[in-house]
């Protein structure tokens, strides 16, 4: 009878043991389109890396670059089924599921860099909140800069737009409605199909940060940029809370610490790289041209009239556009 007992003894630490041994053991797989060797893949490694030393291999992260799973509709799929449980991804790929977070994304309503650090000291929380409340966890707001945009003609007025074959992408309503404002009809392509949109003609125009022309070799196809700050651009490294909240609390706390740390250095190097990307543009003979006053005016004000169609609309929630507003105001006072 004792032996009987110990036995089942052991059989039950046994299977306690591999139990919890198999439950701390975590392989999250995270896509984006982002190229193997760029800013955004060395900076997710390194974050990695860590977490998997710091957690003694409990929790691993498993990468798919350069688009390999599709466009981030397709990532969002693949997240629903399971196959992936997080990816790098735009944030308007996301404003189906939280449309809050496109508040920093409305047309022209910042004017410098200095002013984007302002608001987000306020409102990065909110956003982040957010997409926790929609179910997933993002540490951090990964800024990738001002798109502006870039185009086949020269654009200096908002009368220029007319006629032009405007890239917006595939799966962001609010930027559907925020060109559409312009009074354009734009062409809807995925990301992986702009560079031959523009080599046939598809399209002509589109709107991306300096960087990412680069990046996606989008500059060699241009030949004219409107120097305004169109929208304020960003990104997030999004992972599916129900995945996340597999990791034990421990650790959990370790992949936030320095999954953040990782994602915070690269939206600073984002920024260098953007200034870096401007002189590259430059040098490769991309004409800057800089509307009038009065064009600018018309710009502003076509742009106000957007953002407040999207207010009306419900597609962006009143009292975090008002905030920002607020903020912005009070900077510019400030100044």
């Amino acid at each position: 009878m004792f032996k009987k007992s110990i036995v089942k003894l052991f059989l039950c630490i046994l299977m306690v043991t591999v139990f919890c041994g198999s439950a701390q053991s975590v392989t999250i797989k995270i896509a984006t389109i982002s190229p193997e060797g760029s800013s955004w893949m060395e900076q997710m490694r390194k974050g990695a890396d860590q977490v998997a030393k710091a957690t003694d291999n409990r929790v691993k992260f498993k990468f798919y670059p350069g688009g390999v799973m599709g466009n981030d509709k397709a990532v969002l799929r693949k997240i629903r089924i399971r196959q992936l449980q997080g990816g790098a991804l735009m944030s308007g790929s996301l404003s189906g599921l939280f449309p809050g977070n496109q508040i920093y994304s409305q047309p022209m309503k910042f004017r410098s860099q200095e002013e984007v650090d302002h608001v987000r000291q306020h409102m990065d929380e909110y956003i982040i909140k957010g997409f926790d409340d929609a179910g997933f966890v993002c540490f951090t707001l990964i800024g990738g800069g001002f798109a502006y945009i870039m185009s086949k003609s020269p654009i200096a007025s908002v009368g220029d737009l007319k006629d032009r074959k405007i890239w917006v992408p595939d799966n962001d309503k609010s930027t559907v409605d925020s060109v559409s404002s312009f009074g354009v009809s734009p062409i809807a392509l995925p990301l992986a199909d702009v560079r031959t949109g523009l080599q046939s003609g598809l399209i002509d125009t589109v709107g991306t940060s300096p960087v990412g022309a680069v990046v996606l070799q989008w500059h060699t196809e241009i030949k004219y940029i409107t120097n305004i700050p169109l929208l304020y651009i960003y990104a997030v490294f999004a992972i599916d809370k129900k995945a996340f909240n597999k990791i034990s609390p421990d650790d959990r706390k370790i992949v936030s610490d320095m999954m953040t740390q990782a994602l915070q250095e690269l939206d600073r190097i984002n920024r260098q790289d953007n200034v870096k990307a401007i002189d590259a543009l430059k040098n490769q003979g991309i004409k800057f041209i800089t509307p009038s006053q009065d064009q600018m005016n018309e710009w502003r004000a076509t742009a106000a009239k957007a953002s407040q169609e999207l207010i009306n609309a419900g597609d962006l929630p009143k009292a975090p556009a008002d905030q920002v507003t607020a903020l912005l105001e009070q900077y510019r006072k400030n100044q």
